[in-house]
């Protein structure tokens, strides 16, 4: 505890600095001296203030489920530790080197809408509109500090157990910019909350998150689905207390994950890496060796589906020594019966949106 507090004081001065060169970028561009480019295109930017694990990935999937069967959307990302520079369009037969895993999942769960990764997403934008002249929205992915972009609808996340507002900047904290970019937001969404919460919790948190009057706040949690093998999505597994499961993943936080994990088989045991590892051949005869290494009869490997992505790069090994991966799908849900409320909120942007 005291080590952590020195520390804390130690990186001050640097999230002083770091705040500060961050708040003159936001400065530049609340005065216009840098201006960001608008597009005669609905534009929904999903992101957060601080970094990695708030859940982004399955809310762009929650829009694209929502608004595919109405509109030709797109999605941009920037391809986070892929290995490739530039615009690229994703296709089903690229790998997560090539494109990044999140971008990966997207192109491979839904097939018919675009997915393209950027560095520059300004640019990427336009490369969307020529390929698909009939385009009708774009989600921008992990882009709540791209101001190079004024996006039509700006949705924050932030998780129930790390609140922006008990957080601070770089190096000390997490906050990729100061508390107050929340401004930014249109919409708030406290994400991975417990299954269940109260009103008197839902009051607590909206009343220290401090909405402003055009802002709007609701709370989403995980829904679990059954397992899935890495190779064949038609084939699935049913957990129960009987099975000992091995979890293998690279993501932010694994807390969510594990505590639902731990009510749902009989013995849980965790090999967990930095977000968005790329598995090396150690690892995989790590896992290996930890899988023989469990004496239950009846047992599993689990993964995420980001995961899988990086995953999948190591078929041969897995395939040869039969291990049994199976992948954990999870949408998202709303508390307080609240979902229909979001979703005619995004409807109505898209119905007021004007070129």
């Amino acid at each position: 505890m005291i080590q952590n507090f020195l520390a804390r004081i130690l990186f001050m001065p640097f999230s002083i600095l770091y705040g500060l060169g961050v708040e003159i970028r936001n400065f530049l561009y609340k005065k216009k001296l840098l201006k960001g480019v608008a597009f005669d295109i609905p534009i929904i930017s999903v992101g957060n203030l601080a970094v990695g694990g708030a859940g982004k990935t399955p809310h762009i999937e929650y829009l694209i489920q929502l608004l595919k069967p109405y509109l030709d959307i797109a999605t941009v990302s920037r391809g986070y530790k892929r290995k490739t520079k530039g615009y690229l369009e994703v296709q089903p037969g690229h790998n997560a080197e090539q494109v990044g895993d999140e971008p990966l999942q997207y192109k491979r769960k839904y097939r018919d809408i675009l997915v393209s990764v950027a560095e520059n997403r300004t640019f990427a934008i336009p490369k969307l509109m020529m390929a698909n002249n009939k385009l009708q929205a774009v989600l921008l992915d992990d882009a709540f500090q791209h101001l190079a972009i004024v996006p039509g609808l700006n949705i924050l996340l932030t998780e129930h157990d790390y609140l922006f507002t008990r957080d601070f900047l770089l190096p000390v904290g997490r906050l990729r910019e100061w508390k107050s970019g929340y401004k930014r937001a249109d919409i708030i969404i406290v994400s991975k909350c417990p299954p269940v919460i109260t009103k008197e919790d839902k009051e607590k948190i909206t009343a220290e998150i401090a909405p402003l009057s055009f802002q709007k706040v609701f709370y989403s949690f995980y829904k679990y689905s059954s397992p899935y093998y890495l190779f064949n999505g038609k084939q699935r597994i049913q957990l129960n207390e009987d099975m000992d499961a091995l979890l293998i993943c690279a993501i932010a936080k694994t807390d969510y994950l594990t505590d639902y994990l731990e009510g749902k088989v009989g013995f849980l045991k965790s090999l967990e890496y930095e977000d968005h590892r790329y598995f090396s051949d150690f690892d995989m005869n790590n896992l290996l060796r930890h899988y023989n290494a469990m004496e239950g009869d009846k047992k599993v490997i689990l993964t995420t589906e980001k995961d899988a992505m990086r995953l999948e790069l190591h078929r041969k090994f897995l395939i040869e020594n039969k291990l049994p991966i199976f992948v954990l799908p999870i949408q998202v849900a709303f508390h307080f019966d609240e979902g229909q409320q979001f979703d005619a909120n995004i409807k109505q942007f898209l119905l007021d949106f004007k070129v």
